[in-house]
Parts: structure tokens; sequence; C-alpha cells
């Protein structure tokens, strides 16, 4: 018997590969891992709808934890089951912020049901990098105008886009003027060029999501073992029973890790799957 119940996984750089592909391998690996009676959830930064295709062939029957812990609904019936929410008045500050520092903010409603993913204020779209977010999600964004002073209802997140100093930058301003009232982390999805600031409402994490699904099953924090390879990554992987970067994951990841698994060019979830079922 493992000593894990439960295995919560990053899906970009570590679930899929640097071509976006799920393997045999890894997903034979997974299988096996839920037949041993190891519940496998899908921790990612992604937004819902980007990660639905990855159920059936994984065979999970799960909550899906998207925007890094801020959103967790049901892929059998798409309810939600946790939507992040912000203080009073601390969205519209956090919006100005962004606005003032030279960036068009963009939030995330919980809004899969509507054939849409986000909202932003203005047909325009402000920088390089936002442009090409807009551009390669088509039909995923409506527009909200007055969004910085009226945001829409149901927001969980937002984020900015620049490069990564800007973003950095950003953030720091972000809690210097709103200290105490949020979470936020700079990285960069492979899937863009920009960095994104994403913020999300004090507290909330991946972590924060596995652990409130893992309470209702009865798992403790030491049956969990967590895999990532981002800086968003970092606070499951520090509290887990078992916490593993993968080999691809940026140095900050790796010594917050117990152990580092091969890369994800290299199927480094079939090296987990059997630490797990193995117990080494």
């Amino acid at each position: 018997m493992s000593a894990f119940r439960l295995l919560a996984i990053d899906i970009d750089g570590t679930l899929v590969n640097s071509r976006d592909e799920l393997t045999a391998a890894t997903r034979d690996a997974l299988i096996r891992v839920g037949q041993a009676g190891i519940q496998v959830v899908l921790a990612t930064g992604r937004r819902y709808s980007r990660t639905l295709h990855l159920i059936e062939p994984l065979g999970i029957a799960v909550p899906l934890v998207t925007a890094s812990g801020a959103l967790v609904k049901d892929p059998r019936d798409h309810r939600t089951l946790f939507c992040a929410q912000f203080d009073p008045g601390v969205l519209p500050m956090t919006l100005q912020t962004i606005d003032s520092a030279g960036y068009e903010p963009v939030v995330c409603g919980d809004t899969y049901h509507e054939g849409f993913d986000f909202y932003r204020g203005q047909e325009e779209v402000r920088g390089a990098e936002l442009a090409e977010y807009v551009r390669l999600n088509p039909d995923c964004g409506r527009i909200w105008p007055g969004l910085i002073e009226n945001p829409p209802p149901g927001v969980f997140a937002a984020f900015a886009m620049g490069t990564r100093q800007q973003m950095v930058d950003l953030e720091d301003l972000l809690h210097r003027t709103i200290p105490g009232k949020l979470s936020t982390h700079v990285l960069r999805s492979p899937k863009y060029t920009g960095f994104m600031c994403e913020i999300a409402p004090y507290g909330v994490t991946k972590w924060s999501a596995i652990r409130r699904l893992a309470r209702e099953w009865g798992y403790s924090d030491q049956e969990i073992c967590a895999v990532g390879d981002d800086v968003n990554d970092i606070p499951m992987i520090r509290a887990a029973g078992l916490g593993v970067a993968m080999g691809n994951a940026l140095p900050e990841v790796k010594a917050a890790a117990d152990r580092v698994a091969p890369s994800h060019d290299e199927d480094g979830l079939v090296c987990v799957a059997n630490w797990l079922l193995e117990g080494v």
C-alpha cells in the first residue's frame, strides 16, 4: 500500500511535455496510480476550459483545480465547487492600480456555461503581450465597458501581461498599494511570449484548493504528493507530504522540493508514479 492517497499534478511543464502533449507513457502511469487507489487531481494555472480535454484520457472523475486554486469545478457536470472572492473594494483598487501603471487588466469570471472565460474593458488591446494572448484565444473573452470602476460579478482572479521585469515591478506595486489583500505570482505560460502577473484574493493558491478537497476526502497533508515546475506550484510542493519538482523546474521550485524527477520531456511523471506505487 502506498503511503500517499492523493497525487496533485500541475499541467504545463509537468503533465504535458514541451509540445503540449500528454504522452502514452505518462497517461498509462497515471492510470495505474488511479487503479491503485490514489486520487489524481489536476492543479493548474490554466483556465477551466483549457483543462477539460485531459480528463477523458486520464479517466479522472474528481474536481479540477484551475486558475491556480481560484476556481474548482466538477468536470462531470461543470458545477462550481469553489470560486474565490475578493474582499469588498479590493478588486476595483487592484484594477485601478494596474491601469495607472500602464497595463490593461483582464479579469476571469466563472462563465464557462456562457461560453467564455474572461473580460476586458475595451476593444482596443493595450500591449503587444496581451495582444498575442487575445489573438490566441479567439471568442474566449467579452468586453465589459467600465470594467475598472465597475467590474462584472463573479470575478475570482485577474491578470496583466508584459515583460518579466514589468510584471515583477507591477507585482511589487500591487503589494505596496494593497498590502495583505492579494495572492500573486509572475510566470510565463509556454503558450505565450509575455509574462503574466496573476492575481487572486489573499490566501488563494493551488495548495489551499487541494487541501480543501483533501479534507473533504479525509486525507491528511502527509498523504498528499504534489508535483510541479513553476512558482505557483511552490506552496503545494512545500506543504505536501512529498513535494516533487520536475527536472525542467525553476531553481526556486527545485529548492522547495523533497525530490526532483526527470523532466516533462523525459516522462518524469512515470518516475513519480513508480515512487508512489513502489513506496520508494
